[in-house]
């Protein structure tokens, strides 16, 4: 077969990921010709079924400090443990100044968190699930204290296997 390409017959998509901007930061450089402006994007990207990852990026311009973020994020991508649409047990998380609590939800709770918890629990795809933000207010700080404490959950099944080994 001469002048076509191969083609695989069964192509591979990759997965659908939940890419979301938590926080958009302009800074300022005052210079001798006027203000230089430099802009940072922390970006929460999520396949929705239970892996997540917070990326942050730095650039010139936006759309740029928006990519290299999704790409720290990509790399970063961790496995939480979900039981349903909601997390299995309490848990406490701090990153930096950041602190997060979350508790389990019934079902029909909806995510009650605020600032930069919700991007991060909306794109691991928790649907049920309270929190409280202390301590720091930086968005950074809260939304890799949130992936902290994600991290450690442990399902019933889980601590079982460990408890007997």
């Amino acid at each position: 077969m001469r002048g076509r390409k191969f083609t695989p017959s069964v192509e591979e998509e990759p997965p659908e990921f939940i890419e979301k901007v938590a926080f958009i930061n302009r800074c300022a450089k005052v210079v001798k010709g006027g203000r230089r402006f430099s802009f940072s994007a922390l970006v929460v990207v999520g396949d929705g079924k239970g892996r997540v990852g917070v990326g942050y990026g730095k650039a010139k311009e936006v759309p740029e400090a928006i990519r290299k973020g999704t790409e720290k994020a990509h790399k970063q991508l961790v496995t939480i443990e979900l039981r349903g649409n909601t997390i299995p047990h309490h848990v406490f998380g701090v990153q930096d100044g950041g602190k997060v609590m979350l508790k389990p939800a019934s079902p029909g709770t909806g995510v009650i968190a605020g600032g930069s918890v919700r991007p991060v629990l909306e794109a691991c795809g928790i649907k049920d699930v309270l929190s409280k933000s202390m301590g720091s207010n930086n968005h950074g700080a809260v939304a890799f204290a949130t992936l902290n404490a994600l991290k450690q959950l442990r399902s019933a099944e889980t601590i079982h296997r460990l408890r007997r080994a």
